[in-house]
């Protein structure tokens, strides 16, 4: 049995499945974008000490209760030395937020160059997430690493799979 809109054979189960998985991740990692990029415009726009400020009443209420909360702890220690960091993180996340969703867009749109783009992209920083995990492992950092690494694969796959672009003549210049 044929699609009858392209006249191609239907995909099997899997194949669907990890074509609606890649288009979910990529999803994702554009919103992760979007989250980082709002964040980095934050730290450009907000002083260090109403961020601190803010953190502080945010995690007051959690503290009373439970005076060792990792996540409230965490999170004071982050907004304490933004004076530091600001500069650095701001552009940082703007950088990373944007690049996401460029290639999360152009992905999307199936445009060929976005995916050994992403490969690139994603492959520097898994690389730099390795290095971290060995002086400092976490299990968010190997968590964010294999999902990372997920989406190469399923990006690998995506980019095999597409229609291969018409040849063109050779470039004659003209005498």
């Amino acid at each position: 049995m044929t699609d009858r809109s392209t006249g191609a054979a239907p995909l099997p189960e899997r194949d669907r499945a990890l074509d609606r998985t890649f288009e979910v991740t990529v999803v994702l990692k554009g919103l992760d974008g979007l989250l980082e990029t709002v964040g980095g415009l934050l730290l450009l726009l907000v002083s260090p000490s109403s961020l601190n400020s803010l953190a502080a009443r945010l995690t007051q209420h959690e503290l009373s209760r439970d005076p060792h909360d990792w996540f409230a702890h965490r999170l004071l220690h982050a907004t304490a030395n933004l004076d530091h960091t600001r500069t650095f993180g701001a552009l940082y996340l703007l950088s990373h937020g944007v690049a996401k969703i460029v290639l999360a867009v152009a992905l999307l749109r199936r445009q060929r160059w976005a995916y050994p783009a992403t490969l690139v992209f994603l492959g520097a920083f898994v690389v730099y997430q390795i290095y971290r995990m060995t002086y400092a492992p976490s299990v968010g950092l190997a968590l964010l690493t294999a999902f990372d690494l997920a989406i190469m694969i399923l990006t690998w796959r995506e980019y095999r799979r597409l229609p291969r672009p018409p040849d063109r003549a050779p470039f004659v210049p003209m005498t």
